[in-house]
């Protein structure tokens, strides 16, 4: 057990009342962190634990919670402040800096308890937090944390002895992050996904809930995404923008263009997708890239972001980068051209 494993279960141990809490707009990895270290704290040490989200997850991802009601800060602003207000121990996953909490970002910083880090994103805020756990050569915040789960005394490196729910819910964050292990997989995740499978997880059950439960309403929008509102450009991009009406016409649930901006990275020439969704007041930005190209430069560069070196976000402000949402389109594309021609040499 390492030194820093050790510290983190005696805190934990001491701790009368311990919050998880991840990113804004959670993903299938944050979903499945704060489920899985809530679930063993509870199951395995007996402990006050809650998940605290800044906001829910797409519906296509509820399962992962396995009937247990995350306390949703954008739903509950109030009961979320009153939580952190009396937490001692306080587990953030899946975020560098509390920034990417958005609207919690103050709570968090006040919280009087005891701040741990689990992630595996560049550049962590390290002076934010009592104790860091950063890895970025994991396939996952999940990846991170499984590997921690397996220090504390109650595991003793046996994924069998996780409760069921952490080990699902872990499978499940690995598995989104690395698209199915399209990227992102180092030989740890794939030892991870066979210790979890021969602990007994429905990787078929998981496989299902994510890519085969979905509406013929996005199914539908993404045929028009990929006929109509992608544009394949000479310099080896693809750029999408999704305008509101896009999202009315299909009658889009929250998080159902999950996974969209992949696609264009089928295609043999693409090495960077870029995909911008309008909300109120500006675009929200996912940049994916094949190997050889940084997504997280063009999205530090241009877009406010930042990420994973093939994997990263950003936004388009409006008035700051463009006058207007029509505007959005034609900055992007100029915007991705030079990025592509002023490092790589790509015209």
């Amino acid at each position: 057990m390492s030194e820093k494993a050790m510290l983190l279960s005696g805190w934990a141990d001491e701790a009368g009342v311990i919050t998880a809490v991840c990113h804004a707009r959670p993903d299938g990895d944050a979903a499945g962190c704060v489920t899985a270290v809530v679930s063993y704290l509870r199951e395995c040490r007996g402990k006050d634990a809650v998940m605290i989200l800044p906001e829910s997850v797409p519906e296509t991802l509820g399962f992962v919670f396995g009937g247990n009601t995350p306390l949703t800060a954008s739903s509950e602003p109030q009961a979320a402040r009153d939580r952190l207000a009396r937490t001692d121990l306080l587990i953030c996953l899946d975020f560098n800096t509390f920034s990417r909490t958005e609207g919690l970002e103050d709570a968090l910083r006040s919280c009087p308890g005891r701040k741990v880090l689990i992630d595996h994103h560049e550049a962590p805020d390290i002076q934010s937090f009592d104790l860091c756990f950063s890895d970025t050569q994991v396939s996952s915040a999940c990846e991170l944390l499984y590997r921690l789960l397996l220090e504390m005394p109650d595991i003793r490196g046996d994924a069998s002895r996780l409760p069921a729910l952490a080990a699902a819910a872990l499978m499940t964050g690995m598995t989104t992050d690395t698209n199915n292990f399209a990227n992102s997989v180092f030989p740890g995740t794939l030892q991870m996904a066979s210790e979890l499978l021969a602990a007994g997880v429905d990787r078929k059950a998981i496989i299902d809930h994510l890519y085969f439960c979905e509406r013929p309403n996005r199914l539908a929008a993404q045929g028009e995404m990929l006929s109509q509102r992608m544009k394949l450009l000479p310099c080896g991009a693809a750029v999408t923008v999704l305008r509101k009406d896009f999202f009315e016409r299909h009658a889009l649930l929250d998080g159902e263009t999950e996974g969209f901006v992949n696609l264009p990275l089928t295609v043999a020439q693409v090495r960077l997708s870029i995909l911008a969704r309008e909300e109120d007041g500006r675009f929200r930005v996912s940049v994916r890239s094949k190997a050889g190209v940084s997504a997280r430069e063009l999205a530090t560069g241009f877009l406010h972001g930042g990420g994973h070196e093939q994997a990263s976000g950003g936004k388009i402000l409006i008035p700051e980068d463009v006058p207007s949402p029509a505007d959005a389109e034609a900055w992007l594309e100029s915007v991705t051209a030079r990025f592509m021609r002023e490092k790589y040499s790509v015209q």
